[in-house]
């Protein structure tokens, strides 16, 4: 998948996140978190500018959203925890448990933004090197990669809406 197609399928699985952060009246956490999953989500292929590390090889599975979730996570505590801004104990927690949430988050739509292709990913190495895929689409449709990102920006769009209180 391309990159319209990887922000189309996070803004699309984010969505209903949106909406109910939106809903529960946790604007900053829901534009925070979406902007976080923006900017992670094209983050497994710069496996692409790494030697040695093949495309949709260790960047493309579980164990790395795991460990990407928790080293932003664990930047989020530094950052708000005791020995940085030192907020209150249940918020540093909260930002430390939501931003690694998110990045996570970020890289498993990216995952199932690549599941869409016949090459699919191996999401499950190194328990099993079995790639799994929906062979739905190649990664170089401009159809689907635009289409993806256009119902990611419409589904986006409606989640902000229809979340807002119209008072």
């Amino acid at each position: 998948m391309y990159r319209s197609g990887h922000y189309g399928v996070a803004l699309l699985a984010y969505a209903p996140v949106l909406y109910v952060l939106g809903s529960l009246g946790r604007v900053v956490a829901a534009g925070a978190g979406l902007a976080l999953v923006l900017a992670l989500t094209p983050l497994p292929d710069a496996d692409h500018d790494v030697p040695l590390i093949s495309h949709r090889g260790v960047t493309h599975t579980l164990l790395f959203a795991g460990v990407v979730g928790a080293l932003v996570g664990g930047a989020a505590w530094l950052l708000t925890g005791p020995a940085g801004l030192a907020l209150a104990p249940d918020q540093a927690v909260e930002v430390t448990v939501g931003a690694g949430g998110f990045a996570a988050f970020a890289i498993l739509a990216h995952l199932l933004a690549d599941a869409l292709t016949p090459m699919g990913v191996a999401a499950l190495w190194p328990v099993s090197s079995k790639r799994y895929s929906l062979g739905l689409t190649p990664a170089d449709s401009t159809v689907w990669n635009v289409g993806l990102f256009a119902l990611g920006v419409f589904a986006t769009a409606a989640a902000v809406v229809s979340s807002t209180p119209l008072a």
